[in-house]
This record gives C-alpha cells, structure tokens and sequence, in this order.
C-alpha cells in the first residue's frame, strides 16, 4: 500500500485504474480482505465461549471503524499540511479500515454462529469441505445476489451536485449529469455511487476519485493533471471507491479467504493444500478474466465488480501459495523475515507509514520553510538527484526509506516483544 500510494502518482501502471481495468494498486485492498479471511479462520478454530468471541469481534470492529474515520475521515492531514480538523459536514464516512471492518464483522460472525453446525471430521470427497462450511458459502451466494441484483436492477436519475474542489475554477457551482438509466457501469450513472449520493451524501463521499485521471477529465491521463475545459461535468464530482454496495460484494473476498484458511486446519499435507488452493485460485482467475474479456463484467475496483472480485482473489490465492511453498515447504523463513515482523505490526506500519503520520511529525520539523524537512530533503537530494529521474528516485526513496525503513522499525519492536495490535 506504501509502494502504490507514494509512488503511484510517478509510475501510473501501480496507481489504480481510473476505472475499468486493473492496476497493481487494485491488487491492495483485495489482498487485505483475503488474509483477514484467513487470520479469521485461525483465531476462531476452537472457541469456548461464544458471547465472549462476539464481544471480541464487535470491539475489535469497533477499533477499525474509528481508525477509519480518524486517519481517512479528513480529520488527518498528514504527511504534506502541519494541521488537523475536519468540518463534519464534510468528513468522509467510508474508507479502507471500514471496509475490513464491515467484511470482517460479517464473516466472523458466520464462522462462530456456524461452529456447531459444522461436521468434526471430514470425508475424503473432493467437494467436502464445501459441504462442511456450506453456511459461508450460502452468505457469500447471498451477497452476490443482492450486489448484481442492485447493481443492474436500480434506475440511476439524473442527479445534481456543488463542486467543493477549490482549486477548481468550478468551486461553489452546481452541475448537472445526465443518467436516466439501469444497468450502466459507466462512472456517472451506475447504481454503486446513486446509493452512496443517497446513503452517504455528496459530502461524506471521496472528494479525489481515480475517475479524475481519465481521458474523458484530464489530457495528462493516466497522469493527474488538470481536469480539461470540456471535461464532463461528472469528473467534478466526488465517488466513493470504498462505498456501502461494493463493500458489500468485497464480504466475498474475506468469505474466499477464511475458505483457504479452513484448509489449513482440515487437510493436513502439503501436496493436499497446495493442490486445493492452486486449483481454486486458477478457477476463480478463469472465472474472473473470462468474465472481463467477454465483456460480460469489465474489471473494475471502484465498483467492486464480481470479475474483479475472483480476478484479484485467485491471484491472493496463488500469492498466498507461493508464500506458503517458499517459508512453509522450503524453509526460506529468514529471507521473509522482515514481512513477518511488518505482518506482526500491521496497524503500526499502517499509521504511521501509509496514512503518512510519522512523516507528518518529521515534516514538523523544518528549516525556514514548511517545504523543506528532512523527508523532502533526502527524497530530492539523496535518491532523485543521484539518479538524475523523479520516477526512478520516487520509486527507490518509497522502496528504501519507506518500506525498508519500517520492516526495521517492526523488526525492532518484534525483538523487545511489542505489537500493535487491534
């Protein structure tokens, strides 16, 4: 998330598509949804008292969804402005850590309502632990069918909006778009946001959507870059990328993930739980790029599509393989070290370091001018000006001075037995 966020703005091919399509950055969120699906499975395989299982989940939910509005609700403005406040009118109200929040709730209240409906021991068919956890299975047909069915069924009206950008030689206008429609998945007019303008308000919703960096907004595409003076007026306004119906269909990504995580409690071989999870990340990319290709569901994050959905989770899958082959089968555990330490203060390496708050603090620190702090310092001089590249000293600095950078803090509170955790 660091790499994609810090560096996407040089290299666009790892900033987020700006809308249909698939970047290395849309990889991200799919990601987190998939290994909190696993973690879920893990931390709830036995449990003894259920009330107090829920009162863990509901807190622990409960701590996301403040983290959530605090770092992305606007009240933050770190790394780059030395101040902080949000006007509540405007604060954005969906974000990352509510997203996990939402999905995490859901399926770990499955996996402990369906604990006792659940068979011991499992045969040896090949379909078996789908029938043992046939309940996740049922939610997630469940959320799929209310997501497609929104999705496509909902009639998009014409709507309205005040432009609040005030760069924007718009600001303060209102405009008009055009809709009138069912079923478009088009930026404008496709259900995903109509139900954000009406659950959310204009106001709670992302003010900087990716959408802004398409060729229909901008003449720098896929760069940012000002919007065009024939822009259509749907690329002033805002679209929220983490919003109530595609976190509704981003459950399905959690449901995968504790599915490969009961695969490591009940098939007990190597060889057994390589050849289930390969096979079924292969199914769900199949699935998912024929889907694309055929037309039939473009790829797409913002929306949250259902090609996108098995697309990224397949490729978690195989991510999550390779993984397991390298430290678990092989024995490379000191060469991953690092991404276990980072693993064990996720939230630390997440505050700090992605939602930028330590930089913040150091960018605090400056020498005459607010521009000059040791952060922009090291990043010009040290990195972009030896290689004489913006693009290639962004992507070191973000690679050296960040990532590395915070798997040495993680692995220096790992040594003294300090985690951050929710």
């Amino acid at each position: 998330m660091i790499l994609v966020d810090d560096a996407g703005g040089e290299w666009p091919a790892i900033a987020h598509a700006p809308w249909h399509g698939c970047n290395l950055a849309d990889f991200v969120m799919p990601f987190f949804l998939f290994i909190v699906g696993v973690s879920i499975a893990l931390a709830l395989k036995r449990i003894g008292n259920k009330f107090e299982a829920i009162k863990k989940v509901v807190l622990r939910t409960c701590k996301l969804l403040f983290w959530g509005l605090l770092l992305q609700g606007g009240f933050s403005h770190a790394p780059d402005r030395l101040t902080y406040g949000v006007d509540v009118n405007m604060m954005r109200l969906c974000g990352i850590l509510q997203r996990i929040a939402l999905s995490y709730l859901i399926v770990a209240l499955v996996e402990i309502f369906t604990m006792d409906s659940r068979r011991e021991n499992l045969s040896n068919g090949l379909f078996s632990i789908f029938k043992s956890y046939y309940w996740h299975w049922l939610v997630g047909a469940t959320v799929l069918v209310i997501y497609l069915a929104t999705l496509y069924g909902t009639y998009v009206p014409d709507w309205r909006f005040i432009v609040y950008d005030r760069d924007s030689i718009l600001y303060g206008k209102t405009l008009s778009v055009l809709c009138g429609v069912r079923g478009k998945l088009d930026p404008p007019c496709n259900a995903v946001g109509y139900i954000d303008r009406q659950l959310l308000g204009l106001n709670h919703m992302y003010q900087h959507p990716a959408w802004k960096r398409s060729k229909a907004c901008t003449y720098d595409s896929p760069y940012e870059g000002p919007l065009r003076k024939d822009a259509p007026s749907w690329c002033h306004a805002p679209f929220e990328p983490e919003g109530v119906l595609s976190s509704i269909c981003a459950v399905l990504s959690t449901i995968i993930g504790v599915h490969f995580g009961h695969v490591i409690l009940h098939f007990k071989g190597h060889s057994a739980r390589l050849k289930h999870w390969i096979s079924t990340g292969i199914a769900l990319l199949v699935l998912g790029l024929t889907l694309h290709f055929t037309h039939l569901m473009p790829l797409n994050k913002q929306l949250y599509s259902f090609s996108y959905t098995c697309v990224t989770s397949g490729a978690a899958a195989l991510v999550f393989s390779s993984f397991y082959a390298l430290v678990d089968i092989w024995g490379w555990k000191y060469v991953f070290l690092p991404l276990k330490w980072i693993g064990m203060n996720a939230m630390l390496v997440y505050v700090m370091g992605a939602e930028g708050i330590f930089a913040g603090f150091i960018n605090g620190w400056y020498f005459r001018n607010p521009s000059n702090t040791l952060t922009n310092w090291t990043r010009e001089h040290v990195f972009i000006g030896v290689w004489h590249s913006r693009r290639v000293g962004v992507l070191l600095y973000v690679i050296f001075a960040e990532i590395f950078f915070w798997g040495l803090v993680a692995g220096a509170f790992h040594r003294f037995g300090i985690y951050w955790k929710l």
